[in-house]
């Protein structure tokens, strides 16, 4: 695979029940796609099949069994199982999660020894990918495990960028999950992917607080206090533009959160629901931190709408062209940290629907 040739974006199918298929076949129904990138659906031939005449949809499929005869410029589909597969739009099934859980792993495989450049994975379901080889919350649990790096859950929509201290932790384990030293990796891999991945030479972050107000000089908990305030200030002594911590419930309403490059949350819904409010339909999921990029649309399986040609593919293709844009402002400030003198490169990646 030449490095002339499109970025080769891989694609794991989701949960098969759910509305996976659908975002992914009308994705890439607009030929303009290939202009950007080659995709890579880590599936069957069989299956896409099946999909696409649901779907009504106007689509061609390049079967491959090997990723290196992958052809650029055309949809491919990597034969993962041929088998056929049974499909119950709707229904949480064991079939689901077992057939998803191929596909992701297949994916990443690839992902790990650089035969695709990117990785954008449809919606798993939580419950039924649970088994003796695969125990994780979800993608990200797991990608940390595969792939080299400290993981960090950031979802993005244009210029807001909301990260986590904790993601999928149960409320009533936030708090004992919240250490320096966490506090430490995740503002530090935060700011290296905004530099990095997003081309911010000095990026600003804003940190919310744990507590409800902060809490209140410790009337309503000193864990703002005790814990999160002078890790901050330690790390603002290093030169970091770290600010905080912020009252939750005002920081989004008030506007405040358009003053900064980036935001932490302390936990899940502190940062998600906020986001999904802003940005819901149109933001990314992408997993910061590690040595390769893989980005999602923001929300789940949808298992509601699944099946009904009624949904809703702009997240997803947002995912899609997030990873494009991540992978090229990656390489091109690696190019630029070999060679420093070449600072007059424009960085970055110019979307085009």
């Amino acid at each position: 695979m030449s490095r002339e040739d499109k970025i080769v974006v891989g694609i794991s199918i989701g949960d098969i029940n759910g509305i996976g298929s659908e975002i992914i076949l009308k994705t890439f129904e607009d030929s303009r796609m290939l202009e950007f990138c080659t995709p890579v659906i880590f599936a069957s031939v069989k299956l896409m099949s099946f999909f696409k005449k649901h779907f009504e949809t106007d689509i061609n499929f390049h079967g491959i069994d090997k990723i290196e005869d992958l052809i650029p410029k055309k949809i491919n589909v990597l034969n993962v199982w041929k088998e056929h597969v049974d499909i119950a739009f709707g229904e949480e099934t064991p079939t689901g999660g077992e057939y998803a859980i191929k596909s992701l792993k297949a994916a990443v495989e690839a992902l790990k020894n650089k035969k695709i450049d990117a990785l954008v994975t449809a919606p798993i379901n939580k419950s039924n990918i649970q088994s003796e080889s695969f125990n994780f919350p979800g993608h990200t649990d797991y990608l940390a495990q595969e792939l080299e790096g400290e993981s960090l859950m950031l979802l993005v929509s244009e210029n807001l960028r909301v990260g986590l201290l904790t993601d999928h932790v149960a409320v009533k384990d936030v708090v004992k999950n919240i250490t320096r030293e966490r506090i430490d990796k995740k503002i530090n891999t935060i700011y290296h992917t905004l530099i990095e991945d997003f081309g911010i030479e000095m990026p600003k972050i804003a940190v919310l607080g744990i507590n409800p107000h902060t809490g209140d000089n410790g009337v309503i908990g000193d864990e703002d206090d005790t814990l999160l305030r002078p890790a901050l200030d330690n790390i603002r002594k290093n030169g970091k533009m770290v600010f905080g911590p912020y009252a939750a419930d005002s920081f989004f309403g008030s506007g405040n959160y358009k003053n900064f490059d980036a935001i932490i949350a302390s936990y899940h819904d502190q940062g998600l629901i906020p986001f999904k409010t802003l940005a819901f339909g149109k933001g990314v999921n992408f997993t910061a931190g590690l040595n390769r990029i893989r980005t999602s649309p923001d929300h789940g399986t949808a298992f509601d709408l699944a099946g009904k040609n009624s949904a809703n593919y702009e997240s997803f293709r947002e995912a899609v062209f997030s990873a494009i844009s991540i992978f090229e402002t990656r390489e091109e400030y690696q190019e630029i940290s070999k060679n420093p003198l070449q600072t007059n490169r424009k960085r970055g990646f110019s979307k085009k629907k």
